[in-house]
């Protein structure tokens, strides 16, 4: 069986107040790294390794872009080149995307399926909300075609 992994931005949080309070640039706003609604499929076969790529290409849907958000140095939404790189948001969903590629029940007892995690990145005034999937494929596709 091959396993692949969805991950959709389901939310975008801000807290002005700790911008204000904490922040060099106080009017940062929202993350511009991800809009609501971007999926990215990741796959790891013979073909393609995306894990091992921080998902260079992934990036199958994109959501809308907010109002208001500052560019951040070295930012850019991830979908200028398929790549959902913000350091801070693969460090925290990256583990569940490796475990979802090996067939692994990303956090059983934790959420109501074990092939599903809600996690989100670790910026505190601006977090990111992300949906993980492991997606079971019993059949491979051969040219656009079930075998």
């Amino acid at each position: 069986m091959e396993h692949k992994v969805k991950v959709t931005v389901i939310d975008k949080k801000l807290y002005p107040e700790l911008q204000q309070q904490y922040c060099a640039v106080p009017q940062s706003g929202k993350c511009p790294c991800y809009y609501v609604g971007d999926e990215f499929i990741f796959y790891r076969n013979d073909e393609r390794d995306d894990f091992w790529h921080c998902g260079a290409g992934t990036l199958v849907k994109s959501g809308q872009p907010d109002e208001g958000c500052l560019q951040s140095p070295g930012t850019a939404h991830s979908g200028t080149k398929g790549v959902p790189f913000c350091s801070e948001a693969w460090d925290a969903i990256a583990r569940y995307i490796y475990t979802g590629l090996q067939g692994g029940s990303i956090m059983r007892g934790w959420m109501k399926e074990e092939n599903t995690m809600i996690a989100c990145c670790s910026d505190g005034t601006r977090p990111v909300i992300f949906k993980i999937e492991r997606i079971d494929e019993d059949e491979k596709e051969e040219n656009g075609k079930k075998a």
